[in-house]
C-alpha cells in the first residue's frame, strides 16, 4: 500500500506464483498480473520490487539488475553467502541502484539515533546494546525454511549494530538455546540467544534475543558512548496510562513488526523513491546484506564451537 498511495510511484504488474492472491492484490491496485518474463522485457518499468519467498530472491535480484531495473528486495539477497557474493558479482556494473529492505535504518527514532551520533552528541561510540524479542514463536513450518534465527531474526541487528557502530565487527561471541519452543528445540534450531560483536577498535555491540515476550513486541536500543547515551524505548500501543492509588499502569508495546514498524516501512519505500529520483544512495545496499550474513554465519560457527570467531 505504501507504494500505491505515494504521490511519485504506480504499481503496474503484480506477479505472484499464487494467482488468486495475485488477482486479488492487482485487482485493488488497479495492476496487471503477469509473468516475471513481461517486467523484465518491458522498458517502460523504472524499479522492481522483491518481497517473495527467501529462495527467489537471487534471481529475481540478478535479473533486474541485469535488464537496467532499480531493485529494492526485502532481506535476505540469499540464505547462502556463496550464492551472495555470485549475486554481487555479477551485478557489480550495472548502473540501476540495489537497496536491501533493513526497514529498521527508517524507524525514526533509530534513525534520529543515528544521526545524533554522527553529530557527536554522544562522544565516541563505546557500546551499543539492542534488544530484539519476538511476542510469541513463529510456526515451525516458517522456522524450517528461515535459515535460523540468526539469519532470519538477529540479521536485522546485526545490521543495525553495523549502522550504529561506525565501525566494521571483526569478530563475534554467541550463546544461545532452545528455551521457548519444543518445535523449535526437535527443527535444531535456537530460540534465546546472546551475540557480542567487536570492532578492531574495542568497541562492542551487545545483542540479546528472544522468540517469546509475554508482554509484547519489545524493540529497545542503547548507543552509549565518551560523553553519553542514547535510547530508543518500546513504542505502545496507546499513550493512555491509568493512576491510581495501588500504582500507574501503561499501555503494553506494540504486538508485532507491522505495527512497530509501519512508519519505517514508509519511509524506506520514501527513501527509495528519493533514490530514484537521484537524490542519495541507497542506505541499505547489496554489501551491507553481505555483511550482515557474514556476521549471522560466523555466529553459528561461535555457537558450535564456543569460540570468538572471526568475521
Amino acid at each position: 500500500m505504501n507504494i500505491h498511495q505515494h504521490p511519485d510511484t504506480v504499481v503496474h504488474y503484480v506477479v505472484d506464483p499464487v494467482v488468486e492472491a495475485a488477482e486479488a492484490l492487482a485487482a485493488q491496485l488497479g495492476a496487471t498480473v503477469v509473468e516475471p518474463d513481461v517486467v523484465f522485457a518491458d522498458d517502460d518499468i523504472d524499479a522492481v520490487v522483491i518481497c517473495s519467498a527467501t529462495p527467489t530472491h537471487s534471481d529475481l535480484i540478478e535479473r533486474g539488475l541485469l535488464a537496467g531495473k532499480a531493485v529494492f528486495c526485502e532481506k535476505p539477497i540469499d540464505l547462502s553467502i556463496e550464492r551472495v557474493n555470485a549475486v554481487l558479482e555479477r551485478t557489480q556494473d550495472c548502473k540501476a541502484p540495489f537497496l536491501v529492505g533493513f526497514n529498521r535504518r527508517f524507524d525514526p527514532a533509530a534513525a534520529a539515533m543515528h544521526e545524533r551520533i554522527a553529530a557527536g552528541d554522544v562522544g565516541d561510540v563505546e557500546l551499543v546494546t539492542v534488544i530484539s524479542k519476538d511476542p510469541e514463536p513463529p510456526p515451525v513450518e516458517y522456522v524450517r525454511v528461515s535459515g535460523g534465527l540468526f539469519r532470519d531474526m538477529t540479521i536485522h541487528d546485526f545490521d543495525m549494530a553495523r549502522f550504529l557502530l561506525g565501525e566494521e565487527p571483526d569478530s563475534v561471541v554467541a550463546t544461545a538455546a532452545a528455551l521457548v519452543s519444543e518445535d523449535i528445540a526437535a527443527e535444531g534450531d535456537i530460540d534465546t540467544a546472546s551475540v557480542t560483536l567487536q570492532c578492531p577498535s574495542g568497541r562492542m555491540a551487545v545483542i540479546t534475543n528472544s522468540r517469546r515476550a509475554s508482554f509484547g513486541y519489545d524493540q529497545r536500543i542503547e548507543v552509549h558512548g565518551s560523553l553519553g547515551s542514547l535510547r530508543t524505548d518500546n513504542v505502545p500501543m496507546t499513550t493512555l496510562v491509568l493512576e491510581r492509588a495501588e500504582g500507574v499502569r501503561r499501555e503494553p508495546p506494540m504486538h508485532f513488526f507491522i505495527e512497530r514498524y509501519r512508519d519505517a516501512y514508509r519511509l524506506e519505500w520514501q527513501h527509495f523513491v528519493d533514490v530514484l529520483h537521484g537524490k542519495c544512495a541507497p542506505s541499505a545496499t547489496g554489501v551491507d546484506g553481505q555483511r550482515a550474513l557474514l556476521i549471522a554465519n560466523a555466529a553459528y560457527r561461535s555457537l558450535e564451537t564456543g569460540t570468538r570467531v572471526t568475521i
